[in-house]
């Protein structure tokens, strides 16, 4: 179902609701916006500054939002299932004809037919695709790779773990859970708090209702590494694929077609 910005309810400070979701996501990545900038720059490197994006697994508008500010040109599709964020990003981009928002599954197998394009230069996405297992994250690429564009690009930003080096991995989590402790002791939101302020909310307790029917509590998929993303898009169609930006916890894996 394709729904325009101006489907929308009122009566909601969609900026600060906006800011309080992006706190919240710093508190886990606090390179979030780096590897925005990253994943931008390299959106600019390989389609130039008026791409035709599909914002996948949208959220708010995190990508979205940034992407209109750096490219005015710029549209932007924006396609969740969830109810809550996405009553966040269509308040956000109210009246603003260069967005679309599509209401879809990326589980279900025809989710890319309610699209309003067939093809698109960029599909990006970040911090949402981890709750898939490998095999439908393998599906889902698959289709990707029909979506994007000859010479176009899929970019994922998430958290990516390479089993290969546990110890490592362990210091990375014990520094940086120590760092979310202290920031959580200083007032900061974490994901099971933000929600609860959302259901609290006259205009978003019914959606986030809805979106606690659809999903249940948070739950994680595999979280493959680096490398498995990579060569899982190269099988899915995308002519080279590597990392092109990396922190101690995350990864931004970029596809060209």
């Amino acid at each position: 179902m394709e729904v325009r910005v101006t489907d929308t309810v009122a009566g909601a400070d969609w900026p600060a609701w906006q800011a309080s979701w992006d706190r919240q996501q710093e508190w886990y990545m606090p390179d979030r916006e780096e590897r925005f900038r990253v994943m931008l720059d390299m959106v600019e490197a390989v389609v130039g500054p008026e791409p035709r994006v599909l914002d996948l697994a949208c959220g708010t508008g995190s990508i979205t939002d940034r992407l209109l500010k750096r490219f005015p040109k710029a549209t932007s599709t924006g396609v969740d299932l969830d109810p809550a964020l996405l009553a966040i990003a269509r308040g956000t981009f109210e009246g603003d004809d260069r967005v679309t928002f599509v209401t879809a599954d990326l589980k279900d197998p025809s989710w890319a037919e309610r699209l309003p394009f067939d093809a698109y230069d960029a599909v990006l996405t970040a911090t949402a695709l981890h709750w898939l297992h490998s095999e439908p994250l393998a599906a889902l690429y698959g289709r990707i790779g029909q979506l994007v564009r000859d010479g176009g690009l899929f970019m994922n930003a998430d958290r990516m773990i390479d089993v290969e080096t546990p110890r490592i991995n362990a210091a990375e989590r014990a520094h940086r859970h120590a760092g979310m402790d202290r920031a959580k002791a200083a007032g900061v939101l974490d994901w099971a708090d933000w929600w609860a302020l959302a259901a609290k909310d006259p205009v978003l307790a019914a959606p986030t209702a809805e979106r606690f029917g659809i999903y249940g509590e948070h739950a994680d998929g595999d979280m493959p590494s680096a490398q498995w993303h990579a060569r899982t898009l190269r099988e899915a169609g995308f002519a080279e694929a590597r990392t092109v930006w990396a922190s101690p916890s995350d990864s931004l894996v970029l596809a060209v077609k």
